[in-house]
């Protein structure tokens, strides 16, 4: 044979000699030995099913159903039995509208009522709501006035300027000190005998409860408006800010550009806080408008008997709710 031959078959020789070679040895690699066979065959570790899923025999009626609609029909007949409604207004409050120039304006289910009426070339508008019967005086009082507060209540404060020992009061603001609390003082006035008799019927029979009221005046040809918060309560109209906006819409913002510059506008200082005389023009000015002590004896009476049938008309609707 020729070198040359010899050297042609080399390559297909080497060739095959490797790729046997080759095929021997991955052969040998895919086959298992002894340790992965026990691996494989060793059971995997089961762990505990865990679902958030409601179990399919649950029963999800509604157990509570019932009684809760027992319960809303038994306060029904109880409001109903007290003040039976009528689609008319009682006599006291009819009475009232009839002898006034006032228009009534009062939507089932909403919480405000709007009065209005003219007066010559003025356009006078009265809102109130039935929220205020929920309105907490005592604790409104207490705000006002933080010497009704128990002096237990904070007692870090009461250390300020002096140590304060029991027996004493001032808590240390002033000057000399604390001063001493004599036994008879330690009581309240209330609970002393020799000042019962001196309490006033009214205040044993109690006050009734305040009406806010957003007046509301505007005059044809006038882009200006005045605006009063006033409170309706026993009788009596306070007025405590009286507002003026140099145009009627500010007075009544129905969107948050016109709420943003009524904020910005100034309205006018505290009522409180101007001549004694000018506030008691001001109370004579919104009196000859109606707005006097028949409204103030009226607009409560009003948010009673609404609050009263809005009540019962949410009883309906939950328990059409739940019923259904």
């Amino acid at each position: 044979m020729s070198v040359r031959n010899i050297a042609r078959s080399l390559p297909r020789s080497t060739s095959r000699l490797s790729a046997s070679a080759s095929s021997r040895t991955f052969a040998s690699l895919r086959r298992p030995s002894q340790l992965q066979r026990v691996w494989r065959s060793a059971p995997a570790a089961r762990r505990a099913a865990f679902s958030t899923c409601l179990p399919r025999f649950e029963d999800q009626t509604g157990s509570v159903d019932g009684e809760l609609s027992a319960k809303i029909e038994s306060e029904r007949q109880l409001e109903l039995d007290a003040n039976s409604p009528s689609e008319d207004l009682p006599p006291h409050l009819k009475e009232y509208l009839d002898s006034s120039s006032w228009q009534l304006h009062d939507i089932p289910g909403e919480e405000e009522v709007t009065l209005t009426r003219s007066f010559g070339k003025e356009k006078i508008k009265v809102t109130f709501t039935v929220a205020d019967l929920n309105y907490d005086a005592d604790a409104d009082s207490y705000s006002e006035d933080p010497a009704l507060y128990d002096e237990g209540d904070d007692s870090a404060s009461m250390q300020q300027g002096g140590a304060q020992s029991k027996g004493t009061i001032n808590q240390g603001h002033t000057k000399g000190g604390n001063i001493n609390v004599a036994p008879e003082d330690r009581v309240a006035p209330a609970d002393r005998e020799e000042l019962a008799d001196d309490e006033s019927p009214a205040a044993s029979a109690g006050e009734g409860f305040p009406s806010r009221l957003h007046i509301t005046i505007t005059k044809e040809g006038v882009k200006g408006a005045l605006q009063l918060e006033s409170v309706a309560r026993d009788g009596d109209i306070m007025t405590e800010q009286l507002h003026y906006f140099p145009d009627q819409s500010l007075a009544d913002a129905k969107t948050a550009e016109q709420d943003w510059a009524r904020r910005a506008h100034y309205t006018g200082p505290p009522f409180a806080n101007l001549d004694e005389e000018l506030q008691v023009l001001i109370d004579r000015y919104v009196a000859e408008r109606g707005i006097d002590t028949a409204l103030a004896l009226w607009v409560p009476d009003y948010v009673d008997y609404k609050e009263q049938r809005e009540y019962v008309e949410w009883l309906n609707d939950v328990k059409d709710f739940v019923d259904a």
